[in-house]
């Protein structure tokens, strides 16, 4: 569901969880000639995964270095736990909006400085944000790693949130707010998070909204900042052609004397129940030849132990190209040219999606369509090839995730904030390979809307309101409800 993540600053290495976006319009009917999954994933690829050496500045960071070569580039990457879930009530956005403002000066170094001193040593800065963390990323060639570690530092402990870039902030963010209105799957996908989360803290934008965003002020951003940001509630993970001697003591002259923020990481609840359960949400965008739909229920937190056999039946239900989904909603019907479903699972709690587009006309058939193939895989679980299928293309392709400097820093920010365990990425493709049919079934009785999902459509409401009915209580709601 793209539209809640943070619009990562340019020039931006910091990754940000996987999204789901529709694509933009419906297709006529077409064969697939695709191999299946099992076909084009290579699944001899050693998986590799370095040392970690752990050490504790004296301010309180605690600090992860991995030594990697034979590239002499190093990936460093800061997590917060000052996610958008942390935004105080009345002021949703301000996570993303001071992470935003982060590399717009500093004490010592002004904007235009920060981008100079990066880009003069041919390294990448970015600032993320998502409903759990607020990260700062920098790639950098080895021997500047310590100076652009420096960088890091002042970012974070001593940004100076200009009056002026305070507002050409708020005017960017409230200018994009208007744009997404011409973008339908942007609002369907924030219909559907307000609709399953509500007053969860993961229940807004992680932007927040114009009503939000228009309110906030500097002294926002120094509150938030003073509250929310400090070493006690962060992690740094340095990858690459470095010494961890070296990493220990660079991050302790680079974060000497940090200060502030709590104590101890914010407890984010569980999600008791969805918001609106059960329920159908039209969005009402008179204009609109095509509908978006969205479909949503209860899912599972990062790290539970339903990951590997959800996973497993999510990638053979709707997470593929050869997905069950992708056959018979699109391939043997013609309704659509994309669909797909996904478990979307944050730190506290998660949701389990579907996302689609078709022409008005046909909204209720697609929805019956999909729900009558999830119902399937829900009752009967996958056949025997389907399963294997999943595994093989899903053990194939993990091997990409720690390629890289940077994918490895960002599976150990995971693996630690989550509890995941440091042989998490080494037994990854045992665990999946030991996935086995009563698991699937399991978790497809638990997930795949065994209670009545939540529906959004967004599109012509007069045109679709009435080929919904029996699908739960209908509410419709104007699309500017969601900017």
């Amino acid at each position: 569901m793209a539209s809640r993540k943070s619009r990562t600053s340019k020039k931006s290495a910091a990754p940000r969880r996987a999204v789901k976006k529709a694509p933009a319009r419906a297709a006529k009917k077409k064969s697939s000639s695709r191999k299946p999954a099992s076909a084009v994933a290579s699944t001899s690829r050693e998986l590799v995964f370095p040392t970690l050496h752990e050490s504790t500045t004296s301010s309180g960071l605690r600090v992860i270095a991995a030594e990697r070569g034979p590239l002499p580039l190093v990936s460093m990457r800061l997590v917060i736990r000052a996610g958008s879930s942390t935004d105080p009530e009345g002021k949703h956005g301000i996570a993303d909006f001071a992470g935003q403002l982060l590399r717009r000066g500093t004490r010592r170094l002004n904007a235009q400085a920060i981008d100079e001193a990066v880009e003069f040593v041919g390294a990448s800065l970015g600032v993320g944000v998502g409903e759990d963390t607020l990260s700062v990323a920098i790639t950098t060639p080895a021997e500047h790693f310590a100076q652009m570690l420096g960088v890091m530092g002042q970012l974070v402990m001593e940004p100076t949130f200009p009056e002026s870039e305070v507002a050409d902030a708020r005017e960017r963010t409230l200018a994009q707010f208007a744009n997404d209105l011409d973008e339908p799957s942007v609002i369907a996908d924030r219909a559907l998070v307000r609709a399953l989360w509500g007053k969860h803290p993961y229940g807004h934008n992680v932007s927040g909204s114009v009503k939000t965003v228009s309110t906030f002020t500097r002294e926002d951003v120094v509150r938030f900042h003073q509250e929310r940001l400090g070493p006690k509630v962060a992690m740094l993970v340095v990858v690459g052609s470095v010494d961890p001697g070296r990493v220990a003591a660079a991050a302790e002259e680079a974060f000497a004397g940090w200060t502030g923020g709590p104590d101890k990481a914010p407890v984010i609840p569980p999600l008791e129940k969805v918001a609106k359960a059960g329920r159908v949400i039209v969005v009402d965008k008179p204009d609109q030849t095509q509908s978006q739909v969205r479909m949503g229920g209860p899912g599972y937190r990062t790290g539970h132990e339903d990951y590997f056999p959800a996973a497993v039946m999510n990638t053979a239900l709707g997470g593929g190209f050869t997905s069950r989904l992708m056959n018979e909603v699109r391939v043997n019907r013609g309704l659509t040219y994309g669909i797909g479903c996904w478990f979307d699972a944050m730190h506290a709690a998660g949701i389990f999606a579907l996302s689609t587009f078709t022409k008005t006309e046909s909204t209720r058939e697609i929805i019956d369509v999909s729900l009558g193939e999830i119902a399937k895989v829900r009752d009967s679980g996958l056949k025997p090839t389907e399963l294997r299928d999943a595994q093989a293309y899903m053990g194939g392709l993990y091997p990409l995730r720690t390629e890289t400097n940077e994918s490895i820093a960002s599976a150990i920010s995971d693996i630690r904030l989550n509890g995941l365990g440091d042989d998490w990425v080494l037994r990854f493709r045992d665990r999946l390979k030991a996935v086995t049919p009563r698991q699937v079934a399991a978790v497809a009785k638990k997930y795949c809307f065994a209670e009545p999902p939540t529906i959004v459509v967004l599109g012509n409401a007069a045109a679709v309101k009435k080929q919904l009915k029996g699908l739960g209580p209908i509410t419709v709601v104007p699309a500017s409800e969601y900017e």
